[in-house]
């Protein structure tokens, strides 16, 4: 553990050199450890090489082999909040985390529209005899109830706080919205006793939500209820990773007259985070802002 807790400092040095020394600092998940873990996972690092391709001319930052999973609140100025809170999930295939283009810039989105962001670093890759959402399913879990906790003291609405996830944190979000009734690991503290329901979810360019990713069946830990909470959806028809995820999942939530709301582009591929391009996909977060205010999240105070 004490390894595992160095090399997150280390990497958490190499994460703030990109955006100052003056950044929010992460919190651990779990104050004795996260459960089941053994330490043998390897050191976490940033895995990028220079064969790993660039997204909108920019690298991007690769976190692997995270057993220490943290959050990392970024708060808006007091005067632009508007006390709602989004739980960030990046994507990576549930084997490394996208930090920076599916995480910190996020955050920095979500703070410049006065919401709160909380960048979850959850456990990857897949722990061997596991389901590969179950240990992030665990962080998930644990996060959203650490920040009902603390909503009080970060200055959030305890009923305005919802989820973000892309890819396989899509995939995250989705389990989530659908499995917060009963803990997947024993109590640690009163953070394990608050609800862990999002407000809300948005799922970008979700995977893994049909099942076998190929299928026209969605998985069973992502089979909306009638109380998923409402939920954005956004994917592009040519995606490698199938629209018909989000597809499948619109229909489930309609069915369900849960409250949902679909986009679907011609052209976009897989993993473009908010990075800006000259394709129109790129402009969703005005059609995410506009969506969470329309529910009413970006209430003033």
């Amino acid at each position: 553990m004490m390894n595992s807790l160095s090399c997150l400092f280390v990497l958490t040095a190499v994460l703030a050199a990109g955006q100052g020394t003056s950044g929010p600092k992460p919190m651990p998940l779990w104050p004795q450890g996260a459960p089941g873990e053994k330490g043998d996972m390897g050191p976490e690092a940033d895995t990028t090489t220079p064969k790993d391709g660039l997204v909108a001319g920019r690298r991007v930052i690769r976190v692997g082999n995270v057993s220490v999973p943290t959050l990392t609140v970024y708060q808006p100025a007091k005067a632009k909040s508007t006390g709602a809170a989004v739980l960030v999930f990046p994507g990576g295939g549930y084997h490394i985390l996208a930090m920076d283009l599916e995480g910190t810039e996020v955050c920095a989105w979500l703070k410049s529209i006065g919401v709160t962001g909380v960048l979850v670093k959850y456990r990857v890759p897949v722990r061997q005899g596991q389901a590969p959402y179950a240990a992030p399913l665990q962080d998930a879990q644990r996060a959203l109830g650490l920040v009902r906790t603390h909503a009080a003291e970060w200055g959030i609405d305890p009923k305005r706080v919802g989820v973000l996830g892309f890819s396989a944190g899509a995939h995250l979000a989705a389990a989530l919205s659908n499995n917060y009734a009963t803990r997947t690991y024993p109590d640690v503290d009163q953070a394990d006793k608050a609800d862990c329901r999002p407000d809300f979810a948005v799922l970008l360019y979700p995977g893994g939500l049909a099942e076998h990713n190929s299928g026209n069946k969605l998985e069973a830990v992502v089979t909306p209820s009638a109380n998923t909470p409402p939920t954005f959806l956004l994917q592009a028809e040519d995606d490698p990773v199938r629209v018909e995820n989000s597809v499948l999942y619109f229909q489930g939530l309609k069915a369900l007259k849960v409250p949902a709301e679909m986009h679907v582009y011609a052209k976009g591929g897989h993993g473009y985070g908010l990075r800006a391009t000259e394709l129109p996909v790129t402009h969703w977060p005005a059609l995410v802002e506009a969506w969470m205010r329309g529910l009413g999240v970006l209430r003033a105070r």
